[in-house]
């Protein structure tokens, strides 16, 4: 039998996403979360639903932190590969609790780096984030990876680029293939309530206004779903050679203004939202912007999805999920 990809954070919005296509393959998964209270259950609940029951996938509930837990499950499962995605999530509550990033980010990611040392793991993929790059201007020029990160504004940003640390130097010490990816702004159905687009939405349902950060002069490479997860599968596929280690940007390398966005969701959902303007938050970016040569040189990559029809595929969803819109 095919040995099993091991896929973190499986009932979060890209791991169900991704366990999801790899089960749509005839590919067996096994699906690893905590189900952690930073947003809604609920959600996490009805992604999991989708994936439980399904031939060829297992969920099992527990913490990537605790790594002889983490060990056994490869161990025993048989896994060759791994997708690991769980991490604890958002700029602005690591403000509030820093420790939960030192718990998921660093404790998790080590927990999978010596899950896989010890059992033979042929490939580790592994979720980095934009974050790393800093607080950068936007020009017409892609971010690329070997460009700095040595300035992250945010502890969330500092955790990730620690786990690219970690990652490199269990490469080199171990021959661990590893692929890290740079994911820039994912949205689209079944998606974080904590992302901009869907905290404007539930506002806008509850007749409320919404809150503009950075004057609305930010811009974000806003990603459709199911073009991280193209990316993502086809790279599990992709080692580096000699147990290397190789970070790549993945996003849609078209940057859209703030305001931008907000009036596309806005003809979208038929309504137009009441704006308070505020100024920029601790640990946010002013833009992001993938350069992503590097990644289409490897597996082909190329972004698919405008803008315009993912928030429209996201709106249907949201409206299905949660009701017709009270506003």
């Amino acid at each position: 039998m095919t040995s099993p990809i091991l896929v973190t954070g499986a009932a979060g919005f890209i791991g169900m996403h991704v366990a999801e296509r790899l089960l749509d393959q005839g590919r067996p998964v096994v699906g690893v979360d905590c189900f952690n209270a930073y947003y809604d259950p609920s959600l996490k609940e009805a992604r999991a639903a989708r994936l439980e029951g399904r031939t060829g996938f297992d969920m099992v509930r527990a913490d990537i932190a605790e790594p002889e837990a983490m060990a056994e499950l490869v161990r025993s499962r048989g896994v060759k590969r791994i997708i690991h995605l769980a991490a604890q999530a958002g700029v602005r509550y690591s403000l509030e609790n820093p420790f939960a990033y030192e718990r998921s980010n660093l404790a998790g990611h080590l927990s999978i780096l010596e899950a896989a040392r010890h059992n033979g793991v042929e490939h580790l993929v592994y979720a980095s984030s934009s974050s790393v790059y800093g607080a950068r201007p936007l020009t017409d020029a892609g971010f690329r990876e070997d460009d700095p990160t040595v300035s992250p504004v945010s502890l969330y940003a500092a955790t990730k680029r620690s786990c690219e640390l970690l990652s490199a130097s269990y490469a080199h010490l171990y021959q661990i293939p590893q692929s890290g990816l740079r994911i820039f702004t994912v949205y689209g159905p079944m998606g974080r309530p904590d992302m901009a687009y869907f905290k404007f939405t539930n506002a806008i349902a509850r007749g409320e206004p919404i809150e503009v950060y950075g004057q609305g002069q930010m811009a974000r490479d806003f990603t459709y779903i199911d073009d991280i997860i193209d990316g993502v599968v086809a790279l599990i596929d992709a080692p580096p050679q000699n147990g290397g280690h190789e970070m790549y940007n993945i996003g849609d390398s078209r940057p859209i203004g703030l305001m931008d966005m907000i009036s596309t969701l806005e003809a979208c959902l038929g309504v137009t939202a009441q704006k308070i303007m505020k100024p920029m938050q601790p640990g946010d970016v002013p833009a992001t912007y993938a350069d992503i040569s590097k990644l289409n040189a490897r597996i082909g990559f190329k972004p698919k999805v405008m803008l315009e029809d993912g928030l429209e595929r996201f709106a249907a969803w949201w409206k299905d999920f949660y009701g017709d819109l009270a506003a």
